[in-house]
């Protein structure tokens, strides 16, 4: 039964977005949990297993672990719950459409739903790529703006968002089928410190030669920007070296002493391993 109230917009998004909890609660935004599979069984992303055992426990699996999407019905209770608490309105947004079939996942479900419309949208990024852009949405709607003023700027926004990170081996992009074997063969041979980037939908991978190299990389990509409106920093069981990247990226970008950091999903850090260390950073218009 419907509750009657104020009309309200509620967001809804994947745990690969990698909120901290205090802003998921702060603006009471709904987060449906993706899939981590192991050969005895599956667990929900950030509800059955934690960051810390997986990352522990990644470099000594023999059969890497794989990902999943929620089912179409998880996201049909989820949006039903929140109408039924008195939500007019849902944007559901979600990792990019090219990395995962969690947004098609989406789409399938809020195309079903009745009496509430529920509008889903693809920031073609990942981790706090989709992150800050979830939160943007959810700060807008507590404002009071309409739909379409929220999603006219979730896609400028989008344009505007880069996700820059250094992994720390190739091993595990080939593990999970990203790259070929013999490419990653040929990377750890010469040592190569692999730098993937996103925007838009577009994915990108770049290399350095030594992890110096690559964190002087990121650096420079971070200046390549020019003024910057938002930035978080992201890693995967490395929060020393996100610290320590922080500490070097003051002196272009002041915001970073308050910005996030936080340790990527498992769901993500399935695919890039351990050791890897990034920006997420949003473009001042």
């Amino acid at each position: 039964m419907r509750i009657e109230g104020k009309m309200t917009i509620k967001i809804v998004t994947d745990s690969t977005c990698d909120l901290p909890r205090e802003i998921i609660e702060k603006y009471g935004i709904t987060v449906i949990p993706a899939y981590i599979n192991f050969t005895d069984g599956s667990f929900l992303d950030g509800i059955e297993i934690s960051r810390k055992e997986f990352y522990e426990k990644l470099p000594n699996y023999e059969t890497p672990p794989t990902t999943s999407a929620p089912a179409i019905g998880t996201f049909a209770r989820a949006y039903k719950k929140l109408m039924d608490e008195g939500a007019t309105k849902i944007i559901s947004i979600h990792i990019s459409s090219t990395l995962s079939g969690i947004y098609n996942v989406a789409v399938l479900s809020a195309e079903a739903m009745e009496n509430i419309v529920v509008k889903t949208f693809d920031p073609g990024n990942l981790s706090l790529g989709t992150g800050l852009i979830v939160e943007a949405a959810a700060k807008m709607a507590e404002a009071g703006k309409s739909l379409e003023e929220i999603l006219s700027k979730l896609k400028d926004l989008a344009q505007r968002t880069y996700t820059f990170a250094a992994l720390d081996t190739l091993k595990f992009l080939q593990r999970s089928g990203r790259i070929s074997r013999l490419k990653a063969g040929f990377g750890s041979l010469l040592q190569i410190k692999p730098i993937l980037k996103m925007n838009a939908g577009q994915v990108a991978m770049e290399a350095a030669r030594t992890s110096h190299g690559a964190i002087r990389h990121l650096l420079n990509t971070l200046q390549s920007l020019g003024p910057i409106e938002s930035i978080a920093l992201v890693h995967t069981n490395a929060s020393e070296r996100a610290e320590l990247l922080r500490t070097q990226a003051k002196q272009m970008c002041e915001q970073i002493s308050d910005a996030y950091s936080m340790e990527v999903t498992p769901v993500i850090g399935s695919h890039i391993g351990p050791g890897a260390v990034g920006f997420v950073a949003i473009k001042a218009s």
